[in-house]
């Protein structure tokens, strides 16, 4: 049976830690999405749209802090945090999943091995039609990933689980009738209780949510042949690095991903030479802006993985100080 890696920490490692920083941008990431959806009517657009999508792509950033084992030591807890779905798309199981198989260093970026590259082998480019492959290079675009990556990734999804149930696995149906739940709470306030319109939900909030969200995926990863490389370092301002939990410094969360992500920064000062050099100076110093400026209109290189499905070749990782263990 195939291993993925499992970055959380166990019961034994965390007992007794709390991670109160991370709780308290909880607090607020829900009372700011109640208070938002609440006054909604009350508001312009231009208003609802920054802040809604800021919510929904920070409540996300709390998903992926959830995956891998934080702000508690009991799991159930950390997974009730982010029960509801604020961006209404992906189950929290299935994204677990996937993104703990991400982790897997020896083959990030392979889209054969890979779940959240948007590269495509050189066997499928060569059966892909010219619009496919013009949207390809469109999402490899900083404004098609924005624009045109959300409604990729849901119906990605979505079109993969109707796959799978026509092909007679239910395996998934206990996580989607979970999440169809967790969707409901959501829908419930925002329409029901707040008369937001569906439409509105979908403009506003969920779709810039993910599309926000999709800005720090944009780069993050790119295919080289040593692991090293693979992974970047954007030196972000405040608003954004809170955003993402500072995982905009992504050569320290991949090289220890069970640290909190209050700690990131510190342990990326201590160390920004090394991770530099790790990852053969894979690092925006400018920021989000320069990636805007380098790459909203052209795309950041090209959508067929030069190497897929070979063995990379390996780089040590000195910045890595805490173990991952496999779990079958």
């Amino acid at each position: 049976m195939a291993t993925i890696l499992d970055n959380s920490l166990s019961s034994k490692d965390i007992k007794g830690r709390i991670e109160w920083p991370t709780l308290a941008v909880a607090a607020i990431i829900y009372s700011g999405y109640g208070l938002l959806t609440w006054f909604y009517h009350a508001l312009p657009w231009w208003v609802v749209l920054p802040l809604g999508a800021y919510l929904i792509a920070w409540h996300g950033t709390l998903q992926h802090e959830v995956v891998h084992g934080h702000p508690t030591p009991w799991r159930w807890v950390n997974e009730l945090l982010v029960f509801p779905s604020l961006w209404l798309w992906q189950p929290y199981a299935l994204y677990r999943e996937s993104h703990l198989k991400h982790h897997r260093d020896e083959h990030i970026t392979d889209p054969s091995e890979d779940p959240e590259s948007f590269y495509v082998s050189a066997e499928t480019w060569a059966g892909m039609g010219p619009l496919s492959r013009g949207f390809s290079w469109c999402l490899n675009t900083l404004s098609g990933r924005l624009l045109l990556g959300p409604a990729h990734c849901v119906g990605k999804f979505v079109i993969g689980e109707i796959r799978r149930l026509a092909r007679g696995d239910f395996s998934n149906l206990g996580i989607l009738a979970l999440h169809s739940v967790a969707c409901a709470v959501v829908l419930y306030w925002a329409l029901w209780v707040c008369q937001i319109p569906f439409v509105d939900y979908v403009v506003f909030f969920a779709y810039p949510g993910l599309s926000l969200t999709l800005l720090r995926s944009f780069l993050e990863h790119q295919a080289r042949e040593n692991t090293g490389h693979r992974t970047a370092v954007v030196e972000a301002g405040p608003i954004m690095s809170l955003l993402f939990f500072h995982n905009n410094l992504h050569t320290v969360h991949h090289a220890e991903p069970r640290l909190p992500w209050y700690r990131i920064p510190g342990r990326y000062r201590a160390d920004r030479e090394v991770q530099l050099a790790t990852n053969g100076g894979y690092v925006y110093r400018g920021g989000y802006a320069e990636v805007f400026a380098r790459y909203l209109l052209w795309p950041k290189e090209g959508p067929v993985h030069p190497f897929a499905g070979q063995t990379p070749r390996h780089a040590a990782k000195p910045v890595s100080r805490l173990s991952v263990e496999p779990v079958i």
